[in-house]
């Protein structure tokens, strides 16, 4: 392990907080964050890296081998959850631990790091197409599975606008679940099981992926992350009943 100048272990710093920000605001869990960075650390030639995570921020210290110390602390914003960017940043700390990039050619690749988006329109037929096949195992009739398959797909849009409009996220359930709600209630007019349309028709919403980091994350020793991930999972999941709600009342004044 050789000395390093200040400026040059401030470069490594920039390189590992920047591969940790992108895995937080990807979904990654905070074990493997910290593993990740800890190895990156030691490929780029510090002696050891300490990290503070919590849901909006972390906090990044490196220590070289003479005791000079340098701490950073970058913000995380949400971001949808994207398994690909988390697995690029692990390429590229096995790429560390194999070749000796150095810390400029490290920030050069994670700038390069970009999420892979599918198609929109793919999403919102596949969106739709999976919330109705769940509708039909529950024992839907074919005119709930059209009514659950055409909510779905129209409320995976309205999100994905409402994405794109920067709208916070406990909004865009609210809405997307309202409007969501308001469609698949023409089942109660066409079908004889519009409760599995209901039911099905919101099922995109369900914040799985937190709930289980939130779980790994308490277990695994890292509570005020767990806490932090469970609390939004919950908010939006309170955000999507509260939009269910809301339509049904609308509903219920206008007769239906």
């Amino acid at each position: 392990m050789k000395n390093l100048t200040y400026e040059y272990q401030t470069k490594i710093t920039q390189a590992i907080i920047k591969a940790a920000v992108l895995m937080l605001e990807y979904g990654a869990e905070s074990k493997l964050i910290e593993q990740t960075t800890k190895r990156m650390g030691k490929a780029l030639g510090v002696k050891s890296v300490e990290i503070s995570l919590i849901p909006s921020a972390i906090v990044l210290t490196t220590l070289s081998n003479t005791n000079q110390s340098v701490t950073t602390t970058r913000q995380s914003h949400h971001k949808p959850i994207n398994m690909s960017i988390v697995y690029d940043v692990q390429r590229l700390c096995i790429d560390l631990e194999n070749y000796e990039l150095g810390a400029e050619k490290a920030i050069l690749l994670l700038k390069q790091i970009k999420p892979n988006y599918y198609n929109k329109w793919l999403v919102v037929f596949m969106i739709g197409l999976s919330c109705a096949s769940f509708s039909y195992l529950r024992g839907a009739d074919w005119q709930a599975f059209t009514i659950t398959f055409l909510a779905s797909s129209i409320a995976m849009f309205i999100r994905q606008q409402l994405a794109k409009q920067k709208f916070i996220l406990i909004i865009s359930f609210a809405t997307t679940a309202f409007f969501a709600t308001l469609i698949a209630s023409l089942a109660s007019k066409i079908s004889t099981t519009p409760s599995i349309a209901l039911s099905a028709s919101v099922l995109l919403l369900v914040p799985g992926f937190p709930f289980i980091n939130s779980f790994l994350d308490a277990v695994k020793g890292y509570l005020s992350m767990g806490w932090g991930r469970w609390m939004q999972a919950t908010l939006l999941t309170l955000a999507t009943s509260m939009g269910i709600i809301f339509a049904m009342a609308v509903l219920n004044m206008k007769g239906w």
